[in-house]
């Protein structure tokens, strides 16, 4: 019988305690009984928004990303607050990074982004009859809205220009669908 992570939890320290995640160093017992270390990482989950215009091309924003060192061309995404519902978080996130609102959001689907340490899950929306307008970005953000139709799009994704996991994992919900 297979059993739950916290039911595998031989002990867990807490090791970072961050503004948006959270480490742990944990011990787990797998199910053949053999002991592990692993390091464990929790989030509350994110949203990731696929806006499409009514011209067919695609928003995407330009973002600094500290850890990747790059300036890297994604989709709009943001964290979940606390309790927050994934659909209401996307319009939000939408609206924040690129000006836009949506009439329309329909679910993609959800995936976890690094199982092997994370549990974190980020919940894909379609975005569509958008209006545009101002961004309102955090101080520290430093986000460019730029559009592109869906043949250069599925070109920088094969070119690796676009490699983002996110922002492919969206993409490849909306075309399979």
């Amino acid at each position: 019988m297979t059993r739950s992570l916290h039911e595998r939890f031989e002990s867990h320290e807490l090791t970072f305690d961050g503004r948006v995640v959270k480490g742990y160093a944990v011990t787990l017992r797998m199910d053949d009984e053999t002991v592990v270390q692993r390091d464990y990482l929790h989030y509350p989950g994110a949203a990731v928004i696929l806006p499409i215009l009514a011209s067919g091309d695609i928003v995407f924003i330009r973002n600094r990303r500290f850890a990747a060192d790059e300036h890297l061309l994604e989709l709009p995404a943001g964290t979940l607050e606390a309790g927050e519902d994934p659909a209401l978080c996307a319009a939000r996130e939408l609206t924040e990074e690129t000006g836009y609102t949506a009439q329309a959001f329909t679910r993609l689907g959800s995936f976890y982004s690094s199982p092997g340490a994370s549990d974190e899950m980020l919940h894909a929306y379609l975005a569509t009859d958008l209006t545009a307008g101002e961004q309102a970005l955090e101080a520290h953000e430093e986000i460019a809205v730029e559009t592109f139709d869906p043949v250069t799009v599925r070109g920088m994704c094969l070119s690796g220009l676009i490699h983002d996991g996110k922002t492919l994992a969206a993409l490849g919900l909306y075309w399979a669908s």
